[in-house]
Order: C-alpha cells, then sequence, then structure tokens
C-alpha cells in the first residue's frame, strides 16, 4: 500500500505544472549559489540536455545506476526494481506500458555518466549540516536517500514517505508540497492510514476510543463524538503529564518510606543495644541467682529486635517492589509523554491510564519500642530483697528511655471549659471562679472542667510532664478523639479516658472500670505521662523520685490520642495552682 501511495503520490506530481519547473528551478538556484562556476561548465558541456532528465520520476532524485526499460523511460535500478517488486503488474510507473515478463535491465553508462556529472553540479555539500548523516539507533531513516540512508528530518503524511534534509528542500519550494503535513519523522507510516478506506487517521472517536479517518466520521462513527486527532493528543498528553508527576510522587514518597523504616530499625539496635546494656548494670549488682534472669531478658530484648528488623525487611522488600513497578510505569509514562508521534501515544495510553496496583503506606510503620516495662517486668521475678537495692536503679534507666519520646505539648483553648483560664504561652491551666463566655463548639467540655493538648497522635510513641505541685486535686491522661466532652463524664477506658486523678490532697487511683486506689510513697511533684500507641500502653511516672506510678497496657487504640488536663475546682483558694506543662530534662 506504502509503494501505490507513493507512485499515485508521483504521478500527480508529474500532472502539476508547477512542481516540476520548481525542482528545476531548485536546483539551478542552489548550483548558482554554491557552485556558479561548476554550474556554468555544466551547461556549456551539456546544453542540450535538459536537468529534468536526469531525474527518476519514482524517487525524485538524481539518477543512481540508471537503467532503461523496454519503452525508452529510464529510472533508477533500485527503484525500478521495487517497483515491480510491490506490484503485481510488471509496467512502465510512466507510460503503464504492460511488459509480458519483466525485462532485463542494465545499466545505462551514457546516462550514468551524465548524471554523475550533473549530480556534482548541483549537490549540496551535505557534510556541512550535522543534521545530514546516517541515523543512529532508534532514528528514521530516508525513504528517499538511494545508496547511503540519511537521517530522515520529517515525515509527509501526504506524501507517506520520511524524508531527509536534501529531500526535504522540495517540500520547502514547490507550492503544491508546502500545503503537505510535515510531522517529526516516524516509523510505519502505513500504520497511519485507514485500514477500510486506505484515509489518514486524523480524528479521534472519543466514543469508542480509537483513531479514525474523514469517512469513518461520516459512517459508522458518524453519531460518535469525534474531535481532531491534535486536539485529543494535546489533552491527552496533558492527563499522562499529569499521571507521571502523580506517579513520581508515589516514588518519592515511598523512597522516603524507605528511609523511614531505615531509620526506625536504626533507633531499634540503638534501643536494643541501650536496653542490654542498662541491664547489664542492674544485673552485675545481683547475686549469681540472677544471671539466668539477666539471660532470659537478654534473648527477648534481642528477639524483639530482630522481630522488628524482620518485619522493617519486609516492608521495603514490599516498598522496593512497589517502587520498581512505579519506576517502570514512570519510565513509559515519560516516553509517552515526550512523544511527538501522536497516535502511538493514544493507542498506548489506555493501557498506562491506571496506576499499578500500591498499598497505602500512610499509615504503616513498625514497632520499634521493645517495651518500657520489660526490665520491670525481668525485676519483678527476683528476690524480694534485692528489689529496694535495684529498683531506683531500673526505674532511673527507665525513665531516661522513654523521655526520648519528650514532645512539645500546648494546649487548646478551643476545648477548654469556660471556668479554665490558660496562661499566654498556653503551657499553663488554673481553674477561676467566674466562668468565661466563651462560643460553644463540639470539641469544648461544657461540664467537666477539663481540656486537651493542641496536637493529637496516631502513632508512635510520645511523652510529656506536667507540674502539679500545689494542688489538691487534679485529672491527668489522654482520651481518643471521639470521647464525650459535653455530658457528666465517667473517666474509664471504656469510655475514651486513660487517666489517674489526685482528690483531697492524698487520694490518688487509676481510672480504670473498677477504680484502682494507689499508695504512693511521696507526693509527686511532677507526673510524666508515656504513651506506645502500637503497643496498647499509657504509664505514668513521679518524675522526680523517678519511679513509676501506674500503667494501662493491653489497649487498643484506633483513632487519634490527645493529652487530657483537668486542673479541678478552686476550692476556696486551696487549689488555685496551675497544672503547667514542663519541659523535659534529659
Amino acid at each position: 500500500m506504502l509503494g501505490q501511495s507513493r507512485i499515485h503520490f508521483r504521478n500527480i506530481l508529474k500532472t502539476t505544472t508547477c512542481y516540476r519547473p520548481c525542482l528545476i528551478q531548485y536546483y539551478k538556484q542552489k548550483q548558482q549559489r554554491k557552485q556558479p562556476q561548476l554550474y556554468t561548465d555544466m551547461a556549456s558541456s551539456s546544453s542540450f540536455l535538459l536537468e529534468e532528465q536526469f531525474l527518476c520520476s519514482i524517487c525524485l532524485d538524481v539518477f543512481t545506476e540508471p537503467v532503461t526499460i523496454p519503452c525508452g523511460h529510464n529510472f533508477c535500478k533500485a527503484c525500478i526494481r521495487k517497483y515491480w517488486e510491490r506490484n503485481d503488474l510488471c509496467q512502465c510507473p510512466m507510460c503503464k506500458n504492460v511488459f509480458d515478463r519483466k525485462p532485463d535491465i542494465f545499466v545505462n553508462n551514457l546516462i550514468s555518466e551524465m548524471a554523475a556529472q550533473f549530480r556534482k553540479s548541483v549537490q549540496v555539500n551535505t557534510t556541512s549540516s550535522p543534521d545530514q548523516r546516517p541515523p543512529e539507533p532508534g532514528e528514521v531513516a530516508c525513504d528517499a536517500c538511494t545508496g547511503t540512508k540519511f537521517k530522515a528530518l520529517k515525515s509527509c503524511l501526504e506524501c507517506m514517505t520520511s524524508y531527509c534534509e536534501t529531500h526535504l528542500q522540495p517540500h520547502q519550494i514547490a507550492p503544491a508540497l508546502k500545503r503537505h503535513k510535515l510531522i517529526a519523522p516516524v516509523e510505519n507510516l502505513e500504520g497511519r492510514m485507514c485500514n477500510e478506506h486506505n484515509k489518514l487517521l486524523d480524528l479521534f472517536c472519543r466514543t469508542d476510543q480509537t483513531c479514525v479517518c474523514l469517512l469513518c466520521m461520516k459512517t459508522e462513527h458518524k453519531t460518535h463524538y469525534t474531535v481532531p486527532l491534535e486536539k485529543e493528543y494535546r489533552q491527552r498528553k496533558v492527563q499522562l503529564g499529569k499521571m507521571e508527576a502523580e506517579v513520581q510522587q508515589m516514588i518519592q514518597e515511598r523512597l522516603q518510606k524507605v528511609q523511614d523504616i531505615k531509620h526506625l530499625v536504626e533507633i531499634s539496635k540503638r534501643d536494643a543495644e541501650g536496653e542490654i546494656e542498662d541491664s547489664a548494670q542492674v544485673f552485675i549488682a545481683l547475686v549469681r541467682s540472677i544471671e539466668k534472669s539477666q539471660a532470659e531478658f537478654i534473648e527477648v530484648v534481642e528477639e524483639k529486635e530482630k522481630a522488628a528488623e524482620r518485619k522493617a525487611d519486609g516492608l521495603i522488600k514490599e516498598l522496593q517492589q512497589e517502587i520498581a513497578e512505579l519506576q517502570k510505569r514512570s519510565t513509559e509514562l515519560e516516553q509517552l509523554v515526550h512523544t511527538e508521534d501522536q497516535l502511538h501515544l493514544l493507542q498506548s495510553s489506555p493501557s498506562l491510564s491506571t496506576l499499578p496496583p500500591t498499598k497505602d503506606w500512610s499509615e504503616i510503620s513498625i514497632h520499634t519500642s521493645l517495651g518500657v516495662g520489660n526490665l520491670r517486668r525481668a525485676m519483678s521475678k527476683l528476690e524480694e530483697t534485692l528489689w529496694s537495692d535495684v529498683k531506683k536503679l531500673m526505674y532511673d534507666t527507665e525513665m531516661k528511655r522513654i523521655q526520648q519520646y519528650a514532645v512539645d505539648v500546648t494546649l487548646d483553648p478551643d476545648t477548654a471549659h469556660p471556668s479554665l483560664s490558660l496562661s499566654e504561652d498556653r503551657k499553663q491551666v488554673r481553674h477561676v471562679d467566674r466562668r468565661q463566655n466563651l462560643p460553644d463548639n463540639p470539641n469544648r467540655f461544657s461540664l467537666c472542667t477539663g481540656i486537651l493538648g493542641k496536637k493529637g497522635f496516631s502513632s508512635g510513641r510520645f511523652y510529656y510532664e506536667v507540674q502539679v505541685k500545689g494542688k489538691t486535686d487534679w485529672d491527668l491522661g489522654v482520651t481518643r478523639e471521639s470521647s464525650n466532652r459535653k455530658d457528666c463524664i465517667t473517666l474509664s477506658p471504656q469510655n475514651g479516658y486513660w487517666s489517674v486523678w489526685l482528690r483531697n490532697r492524698y487520694q490518688y487511683q487509676a481510672n480504670t472500670s473498677s477504680p484502682v486506689c494507689l499508695s504512693l510513697r511521696e507526693k509527686p511533684q511532677k507526673v510524666g505521662v508515656f504513651v506506645d500507641y502500637e503497643e496498647g500502653q499509657v504509664s505514668f511516672y513521679d518524675v522526680e523520685a523517678r519511679s513509676h506510678i501506674y500503667s494501662f497496657t493491653g489497649c487498643t487504640f484506633t483513632e487519634k490520642l490527645y493529652p487530657y488536663f483537668r486542673p479541678y475546682k478552686n476550692n476556696d483558694g486551696k487549689n488555685s495552682a496551675p497544672l503547667i506543662i514542663s519541659l523535659v530534662s534529659l
């Protein structure tokens, strides 16, 4: 079909009165500009010949190995052979004279010699142009070149031919050729023709998502929504560009997630090493009877660290697999976005218009904490007589570890009960006798005189300290985001509150489903609150005494947790001291 289209096109050119004079004039002008003396010599030595006689009517170039067929017309040897191979009839492309059999052809030495002289006289020095060179891998070759093929600069959708710099010049000077549509050089020009109507695929049917020709639009796609191919190309290119940017963003997010997990693994290793070292300091002070307990403790810590590494390795492997798939898709999209081949883009984009299946990694992490209470639980198994000696050292170690997770907590005025007053830096809160006129909102406490921290936490570990010095009554803890703040509140994990309180100066209580009274040897002046979200643990500590107060364990958290504070009522000035969020000193 390509050969027939080219022959048909060239026959049309032969009947166009403007084309061939323009082409001959082009060669004359070229010669006069580049080699005027040589052209004069050529004209004087062969003035009885017309320049037109040195052009092959098939390739429209100066003869290469010219042969004469029985009807008397001359062609390039390669051109006439290809023409006969592509057609069922053995005929002359010019006069359509049909031969019974394929005639023997021989090079016409006379015409060959004169064509060689003519080529020398008019051929432009192609070595001066960097574009006039043989094509590299991936580049398109000129269809009109005989012998050495040069790189094509453009493909003509009318001629269905790709042209190098030299062979493209007639399209730039001949009026009949200037109207042709030129595009960046592409392979397989036949694929741009409608198989049914042999017309150029220059429309896109959005109803059927396929490329069609003008006749298709008037027949089977008559009632469909069709647009110019170029319009759909521009829109689809923009869409693919956005998707490529989205894929790149997903790749960067996953690469960052890999780095985060690796960082958490390092933290886990350091925690494991630190916990082992700390435990060694404790167990060194004990008698030989506790050596077995020390070995068991180290084994548990190391197993948790290895489990964290195994989980991290699995997550990294999954992320790397997703990254590889996304990088592959990114490469495909990038190539498609930068292609000038409109048909290729439209035909390929449907398969790339959806993202490869990926996991939502935004909330996925690994649990790196090895358990704040491990060392304490190990010590509880030791002899009662040794407990008092090692207890302080143990809690010193534990406090150092949990204080590494200190966060900056500030109070949220939008949740404050109207009877509460906040400091300017929102680090202190106290109960006042006068109820303030504050706008109501769903987050504000209305009956319970409580207030929450500004920031919530949905993963990891966090720790903060609150000064309770001088107070006779207070509540401290954490609450979930959806907990009740409007009615009378019963503090318990079932209601979304994990807290301890002080009442009447000395009555301490952990507010579990069945409240637990706490016997504390010393009255805490500063309370530390530690939360391990993944472990499901909320612990309270006496910071100055370096001792443990109470822990909620085995909790299940499914939403954000917010620090909870209640300075309680004033009690005639006996409880006027504020609750103060303190800076954690490591």
